[in-house]
Order: C-alpha cells, then sequence, then structure tokens
C-alpha cells in the first residue's frame, strides 16, 4: 500500500506553545502589520500589485498562527466594505489553503474518541481527507450497515491553543480601547465576547450535531433544502459521523449551468431559504461560504457545517421582520425606527442626516446590486456618520451581516445582476398563500406585514401624491435646510489636527535628543538625563500619535 507523506506543519502545529511565547508571536505579528500599513502610507505606495503582495503576506500569516486567526480571517474575507479587494481575495483562500493534518492522528483520536478499532467501527475508512478546515478534518467512510458517512474530526491540541490565543486576543483589546479611545464606540469587548463563545462552541462536535438536527426539524417540509442526517452512535466532543451528501460547491457557476441548473432560481431559493431561518425560525447558519453549501444534480442546496450557529430573540425577530418590510415598502421612518429598537441607531436630536442616508440607500439600492462605485459614495457618507456616533453594532447583528454579506458575495457569483427585492418576492408570497398559525407571535407578526405589503401593491398612490406627501414630510422635518459644513473638510481639518501633533512630537523629540548629546558632550550629566528623558517621553508620545494618524488616515 503507497503511503503518502505527511503534510509539513505549521509553526502552531510544531511547537509547544506557551503564553509568552503565544504573545510574542501574535504581538509581533499586529506590530509587523501596523508598521507595513503605516509604511506603504508613508511611501504612497498604493498600487495593487503591492497590495497584493501585502495580502499574501497576511495570509500567510495568519495560517501560521493557527485556527483562531484563521477563523478570524475568513470572517474578515466577507467584509468587502473595510479591506482593499486584494486581501479580500486573499482572505478568502483561508476557506480552501487549509492544509490536513496527519491521518494517523485522526485514526487514533477515533478510536480514543469511540472506544473501538476502526475497522469494529466502519466496514471502509478513507485515509485520505474529503476537506479540511482550520479547526478539524473530513473524511469518507462507510458502515457496517453500508451507509456512506462522512466523518469529521478535530484538529489535536485545539482547545489549549484556544486558551492561549484568548488571553492574548483579550490584553490586545484591552490595549486598544486604551491607547485608541475611537475604538471604544465599537464595543470590542462584546465583539471578544461573542466570537470566543462561539468558537468554542463549534469544537464541541455534539453541539454541532444538535444544531444540525434542529436545523433539519426547521427544513423537514422542504423539499428544496438538504440537511445531512446525523449518527449519534459514532459521535462524540470531538468526532462527529453525518450523513454523506455529495454536491457541486454552490459558486461553480460554470458547471451548475452546465448540468442544467438555473442560477436565478437557485438564488431566490438561497434568498427565501436566509429569511426563512432569520425572520420565522430565529435559528440561522452564520457561516454560509461556499465551503459550506453545495447544490446537488436536482437543483437542491445541500448545507454543511453546523458548529456556528446563531440564534435571535424575539424581539429583535419582530422588529427584523419590521424592517425588512419596511425596506420593501421604502418606509424611511419605519426603517429607522426599527433600526433604533434593535439598537442599530442612537436617537439623536436631530436625525435629519440620518434619515437622509436611509432614505437615500432604500432609494439607490433596494431594487438592484450596489455597484462598488455607488458603494463607496454610500461608505463616505456613512463615515461621517460614523464620527458622530449614532450607529452601534451589537455583537450578535454582527453575526447576521456576516451571513447576510458572504451570502450576497456567492449570489453576486451567480447572477451580477441579481436584485435581492426580487428574490425574496416569492418568500413573501408564500407566507401569505400558506396558513402557519402555529408559529406564534412572531410568525403571525410577519404574515400581517407580508399582507400589508400586498395590500399596499395593490393600493399604491399615483406618481404626483407621492412627491407631495414626501415634499409634506420633508418640510415638516425641516430636511430643506443649506449645508453650512461639509464631513469632508471636518475630516481634512482632523487628518491635519493629527499631522501637526505628530510633527510638534517629533521636533521635541529631535530637540531633545541634540540637547543631551550636547550636555554629554559639555560634562553635564544631570542636565543630559533630563534631556534624554524628556526625549524619551516626547518619543513615546510621538509614536503613539503617529500609529493614531496611521490607522486612522488607513481604516
Amino acid at each position: 500500500m503507497l503511503v503518502k507523506a505527511s503534510p509539513k506543519p505549521l509553526r502552531w502545529q510544531r511547537t509547544r506553545t506557551s503564553l509568552f511565547g503565544r504573545q510574542v508571536e501574535i504581538f509581533a505579528a499586529t506590530g509587523k502589520l501596523l508598521w507595513f500599513l503605516g509604511c506603504d502610507r508613508l511611501r504612497g505606495k498604493r498600487d495593487s500589485k503591492h497590495r497584493q503582495r501585502r495580502a499574501d503576506w497576511l495570509v500567510n500569516t495568519l495560517l501560521d498562527l493557527g485556527p483562531t486567526f484563521i477563523k478570524i480571517g475568513q470572517a474578515l474575507s466577507t467584509r468587502g466594505d473595510l479591506l482593499p479587494l486584494e486581501y479580500i481575495r486573499a482572505l478568502s483562500q483561508l476557506q480552501d489553503k487549509v492544509p490536513p493534518f496527519s491521518s494517523d492522528e485522526a485514526i487514533a483520536l477515533i478510536e480514543r474518541e469511540l472506544k473501538n478499532s476502526l475497522h469494529s467501527l466502519y466496514r471502509d475508512f478513507d485515509y485520505h481527507p474529503l476537506a479540511a478546515a482550520s479547526l478539524g478534518q473530513v473524511h469518507k467512510a462507510r458502515l457496517h450497515t453500508g451507509e456512506e458517512v462522512v466523518v469529521k474530526v478535530q484538529r489535536p491540541g485545539l482547545e489549549k491553543l484556544f486558551n492561549l490565543d484568548f488571553q492574548v486576543l483579550y490584553q490586545q483589546v484591552i490595549l486598544a480601547e486604551r491607547l485608541f479611545h475611537w475604538t471604544r464606540k465599537y464595543d470590542l469587548e462584546s465583539i471578544y465576547n461573542e466570537f470566543r463563545t462561539y468558537i468554542y462552541e463549534e469544537i464541541d462536535y455534539i453541539h454541532e450535531g444538535k444544531n444540525a438536527e434542529r436545523f433539519r426539524e426547521n427544513f423537514s417540509d422542504s423539499e428544496t433544502i438538504l440537511v445531512p442526517k446525523v449518527y449519534w452512535r459514532y459521535t462524540t466532543s470531538k468526532v462527529l459521523t453525518l450523513e454523506y451528501l455529495p454536491g457541486i460547491k454552490i459558486n461553480d457557476k460554470e458547471t451548475l449551468e452546465s448540468i442544467g441548473i438555473n442560477v436565478r432560481e437557485l438564488n431566490t431559493m438561497g434568498i427565501g431559504c436566509y429569511l426563512k431561518q432569520l425572520l420565522i425560525d430565529g435559528f440561522f447558519h452564520t457561516d454560509p461560504h461556499p465551503g459550506n453549501m453545495a447544490v446537488t444534480p436536482e437543483g437542491q442546496i445541500i448545507f454543511y457545517d453546523f458548529g456556528m450557529m446563531s440564534e435571535i430573540n424575539s424581539l429583535n425577530q419582530a422588529e427584523m421582520t419590521r424592517s425588512f418590510f419596511a425596506v420593501l415598502r421604502k418606509d424611511t421612518d419605519e426603517v429607522l425606527e426599527t433600526l433604533m429598537a434593535m439598537g442599530l441607531v442612537e436617537e439623536l436630536q436631530d436625525m435629519t442626516p440620518v434619515r437622509n442616508l436611509v432614505q437615500f440607500a432604500l432609494d439607490r439600492f433596494r431594487d438592484r446590486p450596489i455597484e462598488f462605485q455607488e458603494f463607496g459614495a454610500l461608505k463616505r457618507e456613512l463615515y461621517a456618520m460614523f464620527e458622530q456616533q449614532p450607529f452601534r453594532l451589537p455583537a450578535q447583528m454582527t453575526f447576521v451581516l456576516k451571513a447576510l454579506g458572504t451570502l450576497d458575495g456567492i449570489a453576486r457569483t451567480l447572477d451580477n445582476q441579481y436584485s435581492l427585492i426580487g428574490c425574496a418576492k416569492p418568500f413573501v408570497k408564500t407566507l401569505v398563500v400558506e396558513n402557519q398559525s402555529g408559529r406564534g407571535q412572531v410568525f403571525g407578526e410577519l404574515t400581517r406585514q407580508a399582507k400589508g405589503f400586498i395590500n399596499q401593491r395593490f393600493n399604491r398612490p399615483s406618481p404626483a401624491e407621492v412627491l407631495i406627501r414626501d415634499l409634506e414630510g420633508r418640510l415638516e422635518r425641516g430636511e430643506f435646510q443649506f449645508r453650512t459644513n461639509s464631513p469632508e473638510i471636518e475630516r481634512q481639518m482632523q487628518r491635519i489636527q493629527l499631522m501637526l501633533t505628530v510633527l510638534v512630537y517629533a521636533c521635541i523629540t529631535g530637540f531633545s535628543v541634540l540637547s543631551g548629546a550636547v550636555f554629554i558632550s559639555g560634562t553635564y550629566p544631570i542636565a543630559a538625563f533630563i534631556a534624554f528623558g524628556i526625549s524619551g517621553l516626547s518619543g513615546f508620545f510621538f509614536l503613539k500619535a503617529l500609529l493614531i494618524f496611521i490607522i486612522r488616515d488607513r481604516f
């Protein structure tokens, strides 16, 4: 039998890790990244090829740092609003480029967890993994009953590594909030706690099995959504055995079209599936990247990997329902009201700028995909709003946005002209037609909103009436006024102020060093000591101001 050589292990796999060692590795990588970004900014290197080299370095660094940082990279790969395109493309490779670990280690763990030999457990077992992820890898097998299954095996030593990494990450969160006060509005500590909870839940395969069963039950009546069955006899906290359901990767447009799959219908099916998860079930898959979704030759969607699932409480579910149908109706006031109810927008004395932004987004992007050039204009307006701090992002909502952002990316790959609202209409019609009164209060609200939306479509006022009502509303809110300030000018003034601060500290540092050198040569040790002390203190403030300037100017 031909035995393949084990893949070359990464640094975190081949060394005995300690807290101090991880601190050195993680802080060094963070400092190096900030240094690179700062140097590139100061030297004016912004071309695509240079950014691509930096992005490739970041991917390799995250891979070398281990599973915790691979997960962070995967989360960032969906944030096209924050990172350049080169970084998004490079980070998306983390979903496919994670190296497997030794099959011998996987088999030893299976036998230890299931307390039996491999041949007693499975009739056949494929030693070569089907796929490797940041937290484990999957092997195909066959039970003695003849059923084909996949066996998911956790990476050895994972929990110990997480314990160390999260200690270091917490130190970085605290340090960021102390040094950079503007980071406090993002509530980094809550996001850290939420991410930590989800990661530890994801490495508990019994928890994942229960998630899979619940998700399967939610779609038990669906003919278009498939979820693999859990084999509990062959499952522990570190080994998970599931039904084998092969399919075509959901973003493989060329293959899907070659077998006759209508990608537009597939988009409609996928959007409807997620609206059901968010608005009806309140239980949704938070990581729907192409590696976790596939399509059968018959056009059914298969879901994999249920380690990261999230629940939405009934209050937020009802508000999300109201917000969804308010977007369909282009009801700016109700969208804003629901955003405040969910805690995404803080109420200010003058809500006109925020209302204008919501109205702008509804008018421009409701019925068609957002073009990147237009998104740039929206992003500039959003940054102006963030400076006034009217927006907040609760930790749970980051997972909702991450899931929707990933799904939007898949939909664009299949059809770059897709419309979210167009894909959602069949879901709305289904709500009105079907009788599901047993679903409770949330579904009752959903049905009422759907019926109201249908009635509004049939009783739509004329364009002249809409224009007059809009004009009256804007007059009442006092939106017709001259702007005496520009967000762009304010940002430039803040940038100049930061530059002057850096320059002043640099001058003080340089002058103090020169003075100290003069005093030493003139045999004035006490004066030299004081001068060098001042230079050290001003040098610290210079570096801090420079770092703040680089980060704010970059992000």
